[in-house]
């Protein structure tokens, strides 16, 4: 394994520099230390492999740096070297993490055998990390941050983490996410921010929906100590507790109009009034929200403001349901059986090919959910060694789509006679049946086309 960045931390230059010689002639790129603190100044700055430690440095214990460092870069490994060793030293030297110790004047042999160990130690780990991440998208260290994962092979999901990271590197740009239920749209927004340079600062996840009307102000703005009967102390709302982070509002279209305004001055203005107060607080903050709803058809039925719209959709990411991109399917199916079985303590089981066919059939109405659900269920269930297609209730995708075709037709059915009736009970007069039917009258007049209904007095409407 070539091209790793070994420290070696030694207050003798000769020794320094001759072992720092070995180590570029072996393939390696060596980097040198006198002192304590220029140790710990190059591995912030450097990515090390490998540190080479010095017992006895000016002014400081190597033993004290070897703790230091253990804490601070937990996957680094050290080899302590000393001229004046003994056995308490060695022993507390591997407690503390060292992989291994070497007394100087040490030979070539030594420090070879001692790299050969931690070389195929460091080969180990990262055969381990691979096996970790070969299905997962992003790395390891933002899995860690965002506290999920996001598994797929597929065009489609490749597109979106793109999408994800471009939004990530604009971190004072708005975006919407949108997807059906289940396709993980608070997973993308978690990317943009821990990738984004508000990942030091508050993520907070609001349900637009769930805040009733008489909270609404308080929640979002804040309040004012006795502004009502229950402030007994001031209140931050989410404006302000996200100042230099990101607001996720969640089930953005669920958000009631009085709020819509109010949120919209929030968001051009970047300053709040909390509820009692008159003074106003800046704050930077980011918003991403997310629906699974057609905003573009609330806004034609009155139901979203269009300016808030547009403020929110700055960047747009779209996550496909799992049934139009079925690649993915596999390897979240695998992902979720080695982790649930690992979770109950359980030998992870083979997963027939059936199965997996068989769900590259299946409509997948609750997306990737659903299929963490399906898994989790037949891994808790099963009884043998493998996974097959009587351990996941599904229905067929064929006898789905027809049902839902069906459905389909029958309620176009229905929408069709309704635009017949309020034309003709209206003499034909667009405005007049909009508003009989509780719609625009572009609404109307785009499903008028839609269905072809004619608009002539004397022509059968439909």
């Amino acid at each position: 394994m070539n091209n790793l960045k070994v420290l070696i931390l030694d207050d003798e230059r000769q020794f320094s520099e001759e072992l720092a010689e070995f180590f570029q002639n072996t393939g390696f790129e060596a980097f040198i230390a006198n002192t304590g603190t220029e140790g710990l100044a190059t591995l912030k700055k450097e990515a090390i492999d490998l540190l080479i430690l010095d017992v006895r440095l000016p002014g400081v214990n190597g033993l004290d740096i070897l703790k230091e460092v253990k804490s601070s870069y937990p996957g680094l490994e050290v080899i302590i070297v000393s001229a004046h060793g003994d056995m308490d030293t060695v022993i507390r030297a591997i407690r503390l993490g060292a992989l291994d110790y070497l007394r100087k004047p040490f030979r070539t042999m030594d420090i070879q055998i001692a790299i050969e160990r931690t070389e195929k130690f460091l080969h180990l780990q990262q055969r381990i990390k691979q096996i970790e991440e070969r299905n997962s998208l992003i790395s390891k260290n933002l899995e860690e941050k965002i506290d999920r994962h996001l598994i797929g092979v597929s065009p489609k999901i490749l597109a979106v983490l793109d999408m994800a990271m471009k939004a990530a590197r604009f971190p004072d740009t708005n975006v919407l996410i949108t997807g059906e239920s289940g396709t993980g749209k608070e997973n993308i927004a978690r990317i943009i921010h821990f990738a984004s340079t508000r990942k030091d600062n508050l993520l907070c996840t609001v349900n637009s929906s769930s805040i009733t009307d008489s909270l609404i102000g308080s929640e979002f703005f804040g309040h004012k100590k006795g502004s009502f009967t229950g402030a007994d102390t001031d209140k931050k709302g989410f404006f302000e507790v996200c100042d230099h982070g990101t607001l996720f509002l969640d089930e953005i279209a669920d958000m009631p109009l009085t709020l819509q305004a109010k949120v919209l001055r929030a968001i051009e203005e970047k300053k709040i009034t909390r509820v009692g107060d008159t003074r106003q607080i800046s704050t930077d903050f980011r918003i991403i929200s997310a629906t699974n709803h057609e905003l573009d058809t609330l806004v034609e039925e009155k139901k979203f403001r269009l300016d808030l719209l547009h403020r929110l959709n700055t960047l747009h990411i779209h996550i496909p349901p799992l049934r139009e991109r079925t690649e993915d399917i596999e390897p979240l199916l695998n992902y979720f059986t080695e982790d649930f079985s690992r979770k109950i303590n359980k030998t992870t089981p083979r997963i027939d090919k059936e199965v997996i066919q068989m769900l590259k059939n299946y409509e997948f109405p609750g997306n990737v959910r659903e299929l963490k659900n399906l898994t989790e269920r037949a891994v808790i269930l099963s009884h043998g060694t493998s996974l097959t297609c009587q351990d996941f209730p599904v229905k067929n995708k064929e006898k789905a789509s027809k049902r839902i075709e069906s459905q389909r037709s029958t309620l176009s059915e229905t929408e069709i006679e309704m635009i017949r009736q309020s034309l003709q009970s209206c003499d034909f007069n667009q405005s007049a049946a909009a508003e009989l039917l509780g719609i625009s009258r572009d609404t109307l007049i785009r499903k008028m086309r839609k269905y072809r209904i004619k608009v002539t007095r004397n022509e059968n409407p439909a």
